[in-house]
């Protein structure tokens, strides 16, 4: 894969990331979840809700009303660059033009999580960085869980 990829390069074309060269494979999980309508492409969403994402073009499924999804968490992939202009309604840029982190976590905005920026911007990096991740958005969704159902 990384052969296909250095062949590329060698030769002057645009390169390609390991997974558009090889694909992702196809699992029976995999399977089952588009089965399921569990993995289900969606096109980007127009903007993010305090419940989640909307899609403000009618939606010809629900009458012609905007499409919207409830979510808990989004998982934002931009591959191996900081494309985060989409985050800049947050206003989360220090004076320096960065965004302060703590770990992966988004000093201004503790509930957003960035794997893949500044230290953890390697493939061992954003390995460690994902599940130290994984693990503090587990541990507030369960705490938020558990704050509702004492409420």
């Amino acid at each position: 894969m990384v052969a296909m990829v250095d062949a590329r390069v060698r030769a002057g074309l645009v390169p390609q990331s390991v997974v558009s060269v090889t694909g992702l494979p196809v699992t029976d999980r995999i399977r089952e979840g588009r089965r399921d309508g569990v993995l289900n492409r969606l096109p980007m969403f127009d903007r993010i809700t305090p419940g989640g994402v909307v899609w403000d073009a009618p939606d010809a499924l629900d009458a012609g009303a905007p499409r919207s999804v409830e979510a808990d968490v989004i998982l934002w992939c931009t591959g191996w660059r900081a494309a985060l202009d989409h985050l800049a309604p947050l206003r989360l840029r220090a004076p320096g033009g960065g965004i302060a982190m703590d770990g992966t976590r988004v000093a201004l905005e503790p509930r957003l999580h960035l794997v893949g920026y500044g230290p953890s911007a390697s493939t061992v990096g954003a390995n460690r960085a994902g599940r130290e991740a994984v693990r503090e958005i587990r541990e507030l969704l369960s705490g938020r869980a558990s704050a509702t159902l004492a409420a």
